[in-house]
């Protein structure tokens, strides 16, 4: 699979985000959002720095303002040449000087503000020593759909993701299981994900017989065996955008109860595809699939929520669980992937990433659902 490469993303594609998150900001109630080094910072300006230390880096969205990109002055350069640089300023700090001074005069002192996730404590800690007047929230709690309505390009980047980890599973069934320890099946996986043009692998999870009952089985040296279910899930980054696809594979032919189990779990998966339609709630998506689970008598045994969000990171919102009320909006993309585990004996897992679109879904995982039997 060799495919075209994606044209990159423009200063007035980051432009357009930066001035679309400062608005969410301003209708969440906030004054601005702080933004760390990590996946809102890449998204919102295509900057990473070459590595995130004690010195402080932090974009700052204010409603009505240009954005400003506080950095390290050794790192200026670099920052200078990110896409999103010609629109927004740059504001470097020298060693000795106080970062957390500087970036507060661009601040509020009595606002509150949303602050990514993934901001180190001890530069909260201080913005809080400079501003003490000031209040901060987690960005995935005060905008948790910040990042999750996909653009067309977005979507086609996690098309592509999507079609490069689905090649991997059709490679990957080919490959001899019994007889293999399930880290050897897993490597095989990741060098079939970067193969297909993935730069990031994420997760490899090759869940043989009884450890399929453990829905993040760690990678192991358990020797596969004729007669066992393997659950396989696995995806990272291609191009930036993630993949995450989950199949169940049988070694040798299953019995009665294996293949009634993973029908079960198809057609669960099923059912939550096809609760998928804009307006729907988040949590409709779950119930349809925990219904069918829970219908046959397994309710028990599916012990987590249906799906996650999927962008440039593998898990971020929106949830498909019980109590999220969140509407489903046309771009939204996340995985449904209903299981049953049933402990000491074997697993099922099925996932799909799914868009919505304006009149229900479409699936970027189109590898058989069926039971596949491997050697």
């Amino acid at each position: 699979m060799t495919g075209t490469t994606p044209a990159p993303f423009t200063t007035d594609d980051y432009q357009a985000r930066m001035e679309r998150a400062a608005r969410a900001a301003a209708d969440a109630g906030l004054a601005g959002l702080l933004v760390a080094p990590g996946p809102d910072l890449v998204w919102l300006t295509g900057y990473t720095p070459t590595a995130v230390t004690e010195r402080l880096t932090l974009l700052v969205l204010t409603p009505g303002q240009d954005p400003v990109l506080v950095v390290p002055t050794l790192e200026a350069p670099d920052a200078a040449r990110a896409p999103a640089a010609p629109a927004l300023t740059l504001r470097d700090w020298t060693d000795g000087k106080d970062p957390y001074a500087a970036t507060a005069a661009l601040l509020d002192p009595r606002g509150r503000f949303g602050i990514s996730d993934n901001a180190w404590a001890m530069h909260l800690l201080g913005l809080q020593t400079s501003l003490p007047g000031a209040s901060y929230a987690s960005l995935t709690d005060a905008l948790p759909m910040l990042r999750a309505v996909k653009d067309a390009a977005e979507l086609d980047l996690l098309a592509a993701a999507g079609a490069a980890a689905d090649a991997a599973f059709e490679e990957i069934r080919n490959v001899p299981f019994a007889g293999r320890r399930e880290s050897d099946v897993a490597a095989d996986l990741a060098e079939l994900l970067r193969r297909f043009g993935h730069s990031q692998v994420d997760f490899t999870i090759v869940a043989s017989g009884p450890n399929g009952a453990n829905p993040h089985h760690e990678i192991g040296e358990r020797v596969i065996e004729r007669g066992d279910m393997v659950v396989l899930d696995f995806g990272g980054l291609k191009d930036g955008y993630g993949s995450d696809t989950s199949r169940t594979v049988h070694v040798g032919e299953p019995t009665d109860e294996e293949r009634r189990v993973h029908d079960l779990v198809r057609e669960a998966q099923e059912a939550g595809f096809r609760a998928v339609r804009p307006g729907a709630a988040c949590q409709d998506v779950d119930r349809a699939a925990r219904a069918v689970i829970a219908d046959a008598g397994y309710g028990e045994y599916f012990i987590h929520r249906t799906g996650h969000g999927i962008g440039v990171t593998t898990h971020e919102p929106p949830y498909m669980i019980e109590g999220e009320e969140q509407p489903l909006v046309p771009g939204m993309c996340f995985s449904v992937e209903p299981g049953v585990y049933l402990p000491g004996r074997f697993g099922v897992r099925i996932e799909d990433i799914v868009t919505v679109t304006e009149d229900g879904g479409r699936r970027l995982n189109n590898t058989t659902r069926e039971m596949v039997i491997v050697e």
